[in-house]
């Protein structure tokens, strides 16, 4: 299982750490590049935001490209997603799921909500 914080509401163009933090095993144990972050708007499918790719870069998606990003800390065995000038259109529930899933979106945590407010 994998627990999900951070989220709340924020005003466009703020920024927001979310965390994920698993419960009953360690990071470290699957690799960095196994945790991935996802989202799902009301209506909307569950998409891929971020993962760690070949050699630890980090990949984002389209929407999220040179704004969102990152952290592994295997210390304390978490990963954060840091959201920088968020839009309201980043409006969702995030998740964090292996990232080779397809749509894990409420399968392995409950999320956490995050509400931009124009």
């Amino acid at each position: 299982r994998l627990v999900e914080s951070g989220g709340g509401s924020i005003e466009d163009g703020g920024s927001l750490t979310l965390t994920c933090t698993p419960s009953g095993f360690q990071i470290e144990e699957r690799g960095l590049a196994w945790v991935a972050w996802y989202r799902q708007a009301p209506g909307s499918e569950c998409e891929k935001v971020s993962f760690f790719s070949t050699g630890g870069a980090v990949w984002s998606s389209y929407s999220g490209k040179g704004r969102f990003t990152m952290v592994a800390d295997n210390v304390k065995n978490i990963v954060h997603l840091q959201m920088n000038r968020l839009k309201p259109e980043d409006t969702a529930t995030y998740y964090c799921a292996p990232y080779y899933l397809q749509s894990p979106c409420g399968l392995w945590g409950v999320g956490t909500l995050v509400t931009v407010t124009s």
